[in-house]
């Protein structure tokens, strides 16, 4: 059965846990994690999970200096020690990000994301109109060294890489994809889409100017999953916010 679950305005004031079994899921259960001077909203969670709405331009995981103790893993961390990173969103990416509560989670949800057990959609808004309404994009990626951390397509020594897409809308010198990215690499969608033509708008990696938008147009949608403890199949939604 299929757990879609939605926000709630709600705050973790102390670090007391709102517990919410799988089961829950198939009906409303979150929280709302306040961290540090970063509100975290919590769109689920329970003994095994949690699914935080990254919000764009905020690092999934610590980076350098200063700017890098603010990002969602610490902040989150703040009132869930034990929560643990088995993936990451690009910084100006917004959108769903799982964590896994203690060890043993943690190895069971970096195995399901390694095996591709994980189904992933994003919503982006693309410039110009793809032909057609649905396609696929294959192309080897890897590091662009010289240029880091940009990667490109390389077809000698890149990592084979896969990309569905499909139009969902489209308007004036812009087309709004559904995109599923088959494989996992860094930036995949960003430098397939550059790759066949349609950067993705704001992207300040791959956008040629003008980017014509303040942020980089690309939103995490939607997780589905067995849940790394019952089996049960569970899937998460979030709006898009452009």
């Amino acid at each position: 059965m299929q757990a879609i679950a939605h926000p709630l305005q709600e705050q973790a004031a102390s670090r007391g846990r709102a517990e919410v079994s799988a089961a829950a899921a198939t009906t409303t259960a979150a929280t709302t994690a306040a961290a540090s001077a970063q509100d975290i909203p919590l769109l689920y969670i329970d003994e095994h999970l949690l699914i935080a709405d990254k919000p764009a331009d905020l690092l999934s995981v610590p980076g350098r200096g200063e700017a890098g103790r603010n990002n969602l893993a610490s902040h989150v961390q703040a009132v869930y020690p034990e929560a643990q990173v088995v993936h990451r969103l690009d910084m100006a990416t917004s959108g769903l990000m799982m964590m896994a509560r203690g060890a043993e989670m943690q190895r069971r949800l970096s195995m399901a994301f390694a095996q591709r057990a994980v189904s992933k959609r994003y919503t982006a808004i693309v410039e110009g109109w793809l032909p057609g309404d649905a396609g696929e994009i294959v192309a080897p990626l890897g590091a662009d060294w010289p240029n880091r951390p940009r990667q490109v397509v390389d077809l000698v020594a890149g990592k084979p890489s896969f990309t569905r897409w499909k139009v969902l809308e489209r308007g004036s010198g812009w087309t709004r994809l559904l995109l599923e990215p088959v494989t996992g690499r860094s930036h995949q969608l960003r430098v397939h889409l550059q790759h066949i033509g349609h950067p993705i708008r704001g992207d300040d990696l791959y956008a040629p100017h003008p980017l014509r938008s303040i942020r980089l147009l690309l939103h995490a949608t939607t997780l589905k999953l067995a849940h790394p403890a019952t089996g049960e199949l569970i899937g998460f939604e979030s709006k898009v916010p452009f």
